[in-house]
């Protein structure tokens, strides 16, 4: 069900049937709520999308860097550290495909990930037009489906035989013990360097796209609200 055409096209149907009728009451309080919710609905098309003219559209994308950066930052300082490594090493056959990363994933706190995110929306142009309708807190919501399927697909990368194939190859060089770190960390580096913007875009907007329809459903709601108000009053 998507959420943002469904109020668009009814607070247009209102708009419509105000102005046949010719009933300022109804007019304005679907044009009002047009309004809400077609300004809701852009500002989340900007967050993924450039939009020409409109600075600070797209910052998603334009931020993928920084998301980049705290993924590899993620992996290295809390999966694969010193000891994660030797406890990998201590095993008796000493198998990549061991290598179980489900259960340390599934303790990992990835709420300063989800802090992250908020804090880009923060410091872009959408803070203002968040603060209508109540700042970043409209965010919350989000947070466990969002650590969630972090976890999900943090999990799936780990769990790939692609994965555990490059990872055994590492391990079978000579002194593993002191560079193996370095070299999963080039591993990973190495599969960061193949995402795109628009890789990073589509995954942070499977996570929490869908559930930021409810911002241009309230949108509308509190528009057709001020709509009735100002008709009643003037």
């Amino acid at each position: 069900m998507n959420k943002s055409l469904i109020t668009n096209g009814l607070a247009l149907i209102v708009t419509v049937i105000g102005y046949v009728i010719a009933n300022d009451l109804v007019f304005y309080t679907g044009l009002f709520a047009l309004s809400g919710a077609i300004t809701n609905t852009l500002a989340i098309h900007m967050l993924f999308e450039k939009v020409p003219f409109l600075y600070g559209s797209g910052v998603i994308p334009d931020r993928f860097e920084e998301f980049k950066t705290g993924i590899r930052d993620l992996m290295m300082t809390q999966f694969f550290t010193e000891q994660n490594i030797d406890r990998f090493l201590s095993e008796k056959d000493g198998r990549a495909s061991d290598f179980d990363l489900t259960n340390i994933i599934s303790k990992v706190d990835l709420e300063p990930a989800f802090d992250s995110l908020v804090k880009t929306i923060e410091e872009s142009p959408f803070a203002n037009m968040l603060a209508m309708f109540g700042g970043t807190d409209a965010l919350l919501p989000l947070k466990q489906s969002f650590i969630e399927k972090m976890q999900a697909s943090l999990v799936e990368i780990s769990s790939s035989d692609k994965f555990h194939e490059m990872v055994r190859a590492e391990l079978e060089q000579p002194n593993v013990i002191d560079s193996v770190r370095d070299k999963v960390e080039a591993i990973i580096n190495k599969r960061l360097d193949e995402l795109t913007p628009q890789i990073v875009k589509q995954i942070i907007q499977d996570m929490i796209r869908k559930h930021l329809g409810w911002l241009v459903v309230w949108g509308g709601v509190f528009g057709a609200l001020i709509g009735l108000v100002s008709a009643l009053l003037f």
